[in-house]
């Protein structure tokens, strides 16, 4: 598939400067490009490697300087643009309408005749898998759960009893959605006097993923202990997430990996938690918060604040911390020197 310069500003309302003629390739990165491909610049970091690029053109925004003689498609938001140009070159799988033999369906099950079964998926009792659905090897839709149009399980992928996924929703490979939430009571004699143990408590909720969500390789979403464990509109989260029971995530909230969301706590629209973050439970998350990697957020953050440390604070008063631990050996060291002047001046005589 190859497309002129020309047509992909069109594509993307851009405009070019230069060979509009020019016919594109291929997608590549700006030290790896060719004269037939189309790369993209949108950080400054990388300016010695665009103005060292062989790239035949580059995607950039419409104020960027730009060497004399380099093809450029200017507009405005160049990295969303790079996204779409991507989407036309490789765009994403449609379902073929068939059900291998090796996969396993249910016969109280209703999977849709434009659904795609592969080779060992499997859909339980009463299940019911929507419209152009595809589903892997490996695949696991549990009793009762419910596939709305378009989504796509990867290998392994699991959905267990009665969770329901919206439209267009992608799980990764490996990812769990409605895994047991972590509920255990301590029974300190045990039945029978057997001794101490962990009482496990039954959880009966579900989990609900809102339309155009996607979960990454390795994610765990927790079905709720009662009532309901949800994942709104849009939300996008990284691999090796875990999202505990009865925990609610606002629509288009971004996860970075390894985030760890402890059970019942709410995250309001649009809030970003950032690498290794951990949230407590019970605690609510404004809407468009911003929480730094490896925060610990132990309270209630505020709508749009920025947050930073552990335990979590505003970000310009953890960078004040910060500064001042720098300095921790330099006033230890002048507290000594006080302490030695101030024993000095207690010696003389009175």
């Amino acid at each position: 598939m190859t497309f002129t310069l020309r047509e992909l500003a069109e594509r993307v309302g851009g405009a070019v400067e230069g060979d509009g003629a020019l016919v594109v390739a291929r997608l590549m990165p700006l030290e790896e490009a060719g004269p037939s491909d189309l790369s993209f610049f949108a950080n400054k970091k990388y300016r010695h490697a665009f103005e060292a690029s062989r790239a035949g053109a580059v995607l950039v925004e419409p104020d960027e300087a730009v060497p004399s003689g380099r093809t450029v498609l200017r507009v405005k938001n160049a990295y969303l643009a790079f996204a779409k140009v991507a989407t036309l070159f490789h765009p994403p799988a449609q379902a073929v309408p068939f059900a291998a033999e090796q996969a396993f369906i249910h016969p109280s099950a209703h999977v849709d005749p434009s659904a795609e079964l592969m080779p060992f998926a499997f859909v339980g009792a009463d299940a019911v898998v929507g419209p152009r659905c595809i589903l892997y090897p490996g695949a696991y839709v549990g009793e009762g759960a419910r596939l709305g149009a378009d989504c796509v399980l990867w290998p392994n992928a699991v959905v267990r009893d009665r969770c329901r996924l919206g439209e267009r929703v992608v799980l990764e490979p490996g990812c769990v959605v409605g895994s047991d939430g972590f509920g255990f009571a301590f029974d300190p004699e045990g039945e029978a006097g057997s001794g101490p143990r962990h009482y496990k408590v039954p959880q009966t909720g579900t989990v609900v993923v809102e339309d155009d969500v996607e979960l990454g390789a390795n994610t765990c979403v927790d079905r709720g202990t009662l009532g309901v464990t949800r994942i709104g509109r849009g939300v996008k989260i990284d691999n090796l997430v875990q999202v505990a029971h009865n925990v609610e995530i606002g629509p288009l909230s971004i996860l970075v990996s390894q985030v760890g969301i402890s059970g019942s706590s709410k995250l309001g629209a649009g809030v970003v938690a950032a690498g290794q973050v951990g949230v407590v439970g019970h605690v609510e998350i404004g809407a468009g918060a911003k929480l730094l990697a490896q925060s610990g957020v132990t309270n209630d953050v505020p709508a749009g604040e920025m947050v930073l440390g552990s335990p979590a604070r505003s970000r310009g008063l953890a960078l004040r911390i910060e500064a001042t631990l720098s300095r921790l050996p330099e006033l230890a060291k002048r507290v000594r020197e006080l302490e030695k002047k101030l024993a000095e001046l207690e010696a003389v005589p009175r």
